[in-house]
């Protein structure tokens, strides 16, 4: 069944209606995410994500099997895929593929926001 979340958020805090907010992970404080888009939502083949890391933070640099989409929505980030360093901004997209070491780290003063689609399955 098809499902509508609508923005509730502001131009500094995106939500959305019936969303959580969620930790990343526990060791990572500052850094939140949202999952609109996945299983709870029906799809059964991707699940869109938007995650919020504020200044000072970063992701888990990792890798694993499945790529990503990424859209950066706001603030600017410092991405790392394998040993290669890029400075990303608004609008800017990422792909990556499976197994390809990364991580995000948010530049300056604001926080960093992006949107991420993976596979459901991973």
């Amino acid at each position: 069944m098809s499902t509508i979340h609508r923005f509730v958020g502001t131009p500094t805090k995106y939500e959305w209606e019936n969303v959580p907010v969620r930790a990343y992970r526990d060791e990572f404080e500052g850094v939140t995410r949202q999952i609109f888009i996945g299983p709870d939502e029906g799809s059964n083949n991707f699940a869109i994500r938007y995650f919020r890391l504020e200044p000072g933070t970063h992701s888990n640099l990792e890798k694993h099997p499945h790529e990503h989409g990424v859209v950066i929505v706001h603030g600017r980030a410092r991405v790392q895929i394998n040993d290669d360093f890029f400075e990303m901004g608004p609008l800017d997209t990422i792909y990556i593929s499976g197994n390809d070491l990364h991580q995000f780290v948010p530049l300056g003063d604001e926080p960093l926001g992006f949107f991420c689609t993976v596979p459901v399955k991973r």
